[in-house]
C-alpha cells in the first residue's frame, strides 16, 4: 500500500482510484516514481509486468518501427492513462511504443493483472480509462489530418508554442526531437528554424529554442 500522502496525491489526479480496496492495492505493489525530462517512462518490456497512471507532467507518446525510426502518436497529460498501453493490455500483445517524459513527471506503477482486473471490476475506472481511451484515438486521428494537410510552418510554430508561454519562453528540444513530433525530417525543421532565427522570432543553442516574437509564430496558426 502507498502512504497516506501518496494516496492523497494519486487521487488528486485520479479520484476514481478511490474505488480501489485496501486489499486490492496491497495485491497491485504500487509504486509512484519520479522522472526528469527527457527520461524513458515506460516501454515495450515495462508493459508485462506493470500498468502506469500518469500524475504530473506531461509525456509523449512515441510507436518505434521496426528499423528503429520513431513518431510521436500523441501526447499525455497528468490524469490520462495511454491508449497504446490499455490496448495492448487487453489484447494481451506487445505495447508498441515508448512513453518519454517531456517535462518532470510522476507515475504511479501497479502490477498488471491488477490493473487489469479494476477496468472489469470497478465501473468508475473503467469509463475514466475507456473514456480517455476514445480521447486518445480521437486526438491520434486529429493529428494524423493535421500532418497530412496542414503546412509544415504551422505544424512547427505549433510546437513550438505547445509548451511555451509569455512567461516561460525557453523550450529545451533538440531539432531531431521537433522533427519526430511533427512528422518531418530534421534538416527540413533546421532550415525553418534558422529562417525563423534570420528573422527574430527566436533565438537557438544546442538543445534549447528560445521564443522571442510569439506573435509571428501564432500568425502561422490555421484557424
Amino acid at each position: 500500500m502507498i502512504s497516506e500522502s501518496l494516496t492523497s496525491r494519486v487521487l488528486d489526479s485520479f479520484p476514481c482510484l478511490s474505488a480501489v480496496t485496501a486489499e486490492e492495492w496491497n495485491e497491485a505493489q504500487p509504486t509512484v516514481r519520479t522522472f526528469p525530462a527527457k527520461s524513458c517512462i515506460f516501454q515495450r518490456k515495462d508493459a508485462s509486468s506493470y500498468g502506469m497512471f500518469l500524475l504530473s507532467g506531461t509525456a509523449r507518446i512515441s510507436r518505434i518501427a521496426e528499423d528503429g525510426g520513431e513518431s510521436v502518436i500523441s501526447i499525455l497529460k497528468a490524469g490520462e492513462v495511454c491508449a497504446l498501453l490499455v490496448l495492448s493490455g487487453l489484447s494481451d500483445r506487445d505495447y508498441p511504443g515508448a512513453l518519454t517524459a517531456e517535462s518532470e513527471v510522476e507515475a504511479l506503477f501497479v502490477a498488471k493483472q491488477s490493473f487489469l482486473n479494476w477496468l472489469q471490476t470497478h465501473a468508475e475506472i473503467r469509463s475514466v480509462v475507456f473514456g480517455g481511451l476514445l480521447d486518445n484515438l480521437l486526438s491520434i486521428s486529429v493529428q494524423y489530418d493535421g500532418r497530412r494537410l496542414e503546412p509544415l510552418d504551422g505544424r512547427l510554430a505549433k510546437a513550438l508554442l505547445r509548451t511555451t508561454s509569455e512567461q516561460k519562453q525557453l523550450l529545451n528540444m533538440t531539432h531531431h526531437e521537433l522533427a519526430v513530433e511533427i512528422g518531418s525530417a530534421r534538416e527540413v525543421v533546421s532550415r525553418a528554424l534558422r529562417r525563423y532565427r534570420q528573422r527574430g522570432w527566436i533565438e537557438t543553442g544546442r538543445g534549447w529554442i528560445r521564443i522571442v516574437r510569439r506573435e509571428e509564430l501564432e500568425s502561422m496558426l490555421g484557424d
